[in-house]
């Protein structure tokens, strides 16, 4: 996390990318060929992330989640035995406070609305560290290593306490509130990590065309379901048909098993051999920015490990009506499309079959294309029900819609965002309107 260590990272991706440029296509394979072109856009997205975009340099969250996220990497499956993951956990704890505090020292042109970020889940990261790890290696008899675990992670804690007054004191005030990252530089980072070089204006008018098209399906399924209330009344009136806030991590795992059902009895896809993905609580550093998100097993792991379904739950101190609020977005047909779009056949199947893609680049997938990861998770809700899953129950459709049009406004206010000075307030009205988001899903979109 050191300045030095970002300029060293940015000189081996240029030194990496100067390498595969200098390899003459001719003379390789058709994998080879397109594992090189993706490792050259991989490591010009690496370098435009470091010298031009600096997050490193803007982003409180960087830091403090980055290092809880190096923790919970260890804690969340049991690959190895317990005592040997702990003392991984400690060789990286002691270097925790030096990274923390480098962060002060890169933290030059802190922007504010990250920073709030950082400030909202810095509680979560220091109970991750209080809490969640001392309990997962609870088992560990060896006494000599639970105190040195002990000693490490108290550093830990108190790191991160030190770190949320340099947030909240020192930080936050000196914020700017500009996060853009401008027209040329979103250019250029799309076409890194999409190839997509199409102009500005031409996707805004592929994203307008597509809000409108899914626009005019809502309507027509909230008509067909009932023509005597607008689609907002209808959508709000479903969306009372939720688990309780306890209850939707169990609801989400029964979920689970029904689509699985569905797809092997219609044969939609092989799904591969791999443990049945676990529905968990979204951990602290993702609360703020994510409803759900799929944790596969690399490609690489030899053992049977479960991927790990997130969801993310009300914030517990929030008030009744908060809380209330919140779970509008988890009525039950939007488990069931979240589920698909997430675990079966979305993201989980697609990256169970990334042990059998033709190359380390391409199983490595931290180099795939969100076109291809999104793109495949997006078609599986729609074709699902296209293939008769829940009878062409139009709630479900309704869903499936809702989301897409979800879609249709990231990809808008994405753009309109980083290129044409929409605020983070516009942004949440649009999700609020065309997205028909409720507010804290909104909020977190935004």
């Amino acid at each position: 996390f050191s300045r030095d260590g970002m300029e060293a990272e940015l000189a081996a991706d240029n030194r990496f990318r100067t390498e595969l440029e200098a390899i003459d296509p001719a003379t390789l394979g058709p994998v080879q060929v397109l594992d090189r072109e993706l490792l050259i856009h991989a490591m010009t997205d690496s370098a435009l992330q470091i010298d031009t975009i600096r997050m490193w340099q803007k982003d409180p969250d960087f830091y403090s989640s980055g290092v809880t996220n190096a923790v919970f990497t260890l804690m969340k499956r049991e690959f190895a035995p317990a005592d040997v993951r702990l003392k991984a956990v400690i060789g990286c704890e002691l270097r925790m406070p030096a990274a923390l505090s480098e962060a002060r020292n890169n933290l030059t042109i802190p922007v504010k609305i990250y920073t709030e970020i950082a400030i909202e889940q810095i509680d979560g990261n220091i109970s991750l560290f209080r809490n969640d790890l001392p309990a997962a290696f609870a088992g560990v008899s060896d006494a000599a290593l639970r105190a040195e675990f002990a000693k490490a992670n108290a550093a830990v804690v108190a790191a991160l306490g030190d770190y949320k007054t340099y947030l909240r004191k020192t930080l936050l005030p000196a914020a700017k509130p500009g996060f853009a990252f401008g027209a040329d530089t979103w250019r250029r980072a799309l076409a890194a990590e999409d190839m997509v070089d199409l102009p500005i204006d031409r996707l805004l008018a592929i994203a307008q065309e597509d809000l409108e098209k899914n626009e005019a399906q809502f309507q027509a399924v909230a008509h067909r379901i009932d023509p005597q209330h607008t689609p907002d009344e209808v959508l709000a009136a479903i969306q009372r048909n939720r688990p309780r806030a306890e209850d939707l991590l169990a609801t989400t795992q029964a979920t689970l098993d029904s689509i699985r059902k569905f797809i092997t009895d219609h044969h939609i896809i092989t799904i591969p051999e791999g443990e049945p993905a676990r529905v968990v609580e979204t951990p602290p550093f993702m609360r703020s920015t994510t409803s759900a998100s799929m944790d596969t097993p690399g490609p690489f792991e030899k053992a049977k490990l479960r991927g790990l379904y997130n969801m993310t739950l009300p914030d517990p101190h929030a008030s009744s009506a908060e809380k209330a609020d919140f779970m509008r977005q988890w009525y039950y047909a939007a488990i069931s499309n979240v589920s698909v779009h997430e675990v079966y056949p979305g993201h989980y199947v697609q990256f169970l079959y990334a042990r059998q893609f033709p190359s380390e680049a391409r199983k490595a997938i931290v180099f795939g294309a969100n076109t291809n990861v999104e793109g495949w998770a997006h078609y599986c809700e729609q074709m699902m029900l296209d293939e008769g899953f829940h009878a062409d129950d139009p709630s479900y459709r309704l869903a499936q819609l809702q989301d897409a049009l979800l879609r249709d406004v990231r990809f808008i206010v994405g753009i309109r965002m980083h290129t044409q000075g929409m605020t983070v307030d516009e942004a949440i009205k649009l999700f609020e309107t065309a997205g028909h988001q409720p507010h804290p899903v909104a909020v977190s979109e935004a």
